[in-house]
């Protein structure tokens, strides 16, 4: 899952997760029926106490819809690693096989940081930052998804499933379709697929279309970046669609259409109600000086999250008094990313300096009206701050999804709480009773923060209730299940 879609990060320790350290004998080669084909491996590597490495399950969604369809058909996961110039041969891990792909440093730059985050990231949020387009990027990239398409093609059984995720891999469906066209290929796009006036942008439209088409399936978050995708694929590669339905010219109907994701509901919630996630929200409380009210926000430290605009948001409010700064706290939580990336050194240096201002100019000693934290945390105590935060503030620019918003949802089981959320993040089709916001207009922000801060419990209540049943009927093994079924197969793969 890709770093927009995917809950944020958790810390290393306390995530429960289960390790296997001694790697098994390899997958053999043209034996798995079901193989995915992402970014990333699904495993972490470990250090054990006796001072031995070892690989461990990473947190994560997609992760833990997918492994027990791993297991149950023999699967296979491809994907990196996560360190540059560093071999690993292929192993099992807990009942599956794993099959890294080597990425050198220049390959790292060139393909991950370059084409993937610094061209494509960009351009398919609506170019709130400018995208950058370099020839020998675009080389790159379909070098490594020719590897990522080879290793695939090498571990699939005849007529296997190969599920494919995300923008750093779209070339392999029609790249491994060429080496194995008996496979039933699919693809998932986890952030929005953009508007033809901005896609038309990329000197390699036609390719980008081209390999995507090279699938049976392509599942988008939200039914406008599918009709987004069908108007590209009439436009540029002149092929019939119907509804969602795209028509091939080898014969093929390709089947292109939304499946928004979702989250482990239950685990979120089962997580909030342990007594350390109740005793944590409530010292977390204290820490924070009993506020009335405590807004909260959790995001990578990404410009496509409207950290920016949010800030400014709540300074305005706390310098107007319309916030009492000794009564109200507004805790934002943001996730190091990139960090050696120009552009987000610039961000995090934009954010200290504001909330630095706001602070320094409405704060008191030994009380912050915003408490600004850039810092990973476990799974726990985001837990905890879900529960003890009385109104989430979901606001980016543009989002695929945004997990977070419904990680909030699911963890108050009190249906306490209110969420305010921006009309551009993916969640807001399916979260339709939050407080909705257009993260550009301050004025209709702050006063969207303020009704959700002072609505009536009963309107929380109602909210959160048919909030919460739409997170719990739809989460991530429901997703799942409606993507690999809906090709009309009767098992998963």
């Amino acid at each position: 899952m890709s770093e927009d879609q995917q809950s944020i990060p958790s810390a290393p320790a306390d995530d429960g997760r289960t390790e296997d350290p001694v790697p098994r004998d390899a997958p053999a080669a043209g034996t798995s029926q079901f193989v995915v084909v992402a970014n990333r491996l699904p495993v972490d590597r470990v250090q054990n106490d006796d001072d031995s490495s070892g690989w461990a399950l990473s947190p994560g969604g997609l992760v833990t819809a997918l492994i027990p369809v791993m297991k149950d058909h023999g699967g296979t996961w491809v994907g990196w690693v996560g360190s540059a110039d560093e071999h690993i041969e292929p192993f099992t891990f807990d009942g599956y096989g794993i099959m890294p792909v080597d990425l050198s440093a220049q390959e790292f730059n060139e393909y991950y940081e370059g084409m993937s985050n610094a061209t494509f990231w960009p351009l398919y949020h609506d170019c709130v930052e400018h995208p950058e387009y370099h020839r020998e990027w675009w080389d790159s990239y379909m070098e490594v998804n020719q590897r990522f398409a080879t290793a695939a093609a090498e571990v699939a059984a005849p007529g296997a499933t190969v599920w494919v995720q995300d923008y750093q891999l779209q070339n392999v469906p029609a790249l491994l379709r060429q080496m194995r066209p008996d496979l039933k290929i699919r693809f998932f796009l986890h952030i929005p697929f953009p508007p033809s006036e901005l896609f038309m942008q990329l000197p390699w439209r036609y390719q980008v279309i081209s390999g995507l088409l090279g699938s049976d399936q392509i599942g988008f978050q939200d039914p406008g970046s599918a009709r987004n995708f069908a108007h590209l694929v009439r436009r540029l590669a002149g092929m019939r669609t119907q509804g969602d339905r795209i028509f091939s010219p080898d014969g093929r109907v390709i089947l292109a259409r939304a499946y928004p994701i979702s989250i482990d509901a239950q685990e979120i919630l089962d997580l909030s109600r342990t007594p350390q996630a109740r005793a944590e929200a409530e010292q977390l409380r204290e820490d924070l000086g009993n506020p009335d009210k405590i807004f909260l926000g959790v995001d990578r430290l990404d410009y496509t999250k409207g950290l920016r605009h949010r800030v400014r948001a709540f300074g305005e409010l706390f310098t107007s008094g319309q916030l009492d700064p000794m009564r109200n706290v507004y805790l934002q939580i943001a996730t190091p990313t990139r960090e050696g990336v120009a552009r987000y050194q610039v961000l995090r240096s934009i954010i200290d300096e504001m909330v630095g201002r706001i602070n320094s100019s409405v704060g008191r000693i030994g009380r912050s009206p915003i408490e600004y934290r850039h810092a990973s945390y476990p799974k726990m105590a985001l837990a905890a701050m879900y529960r003890a935060a009385d109104v989430m503030v979901v606001t980016p620019l543009r989002d695929g999804m945004n997990l977070v918003a419904k990680e909030y949802v699911a963890s108050h089981d009190s249906d306490a709480g209110a969420l305010v959320l921006s009309e551009f993040a993916g969640a807001s089709l399916e979260l339709k009773q939050a407080y909705m916001v257009n993260p550009y207009d301050l004025n209709g922000m702050k006063n969207q923060l303020l009704r959700a801060a002072g609505d009536t419990h009963a309107n929380h209540v109602r909210r959160m209730r048919s909030m919460r049943k739409q997170v719990f009927r739809h989460d991530i093994d429901a997703w799942a299940n409606s993507f690999l079924t809906d090709l009309g197969t009767e098992r998963p793969v």
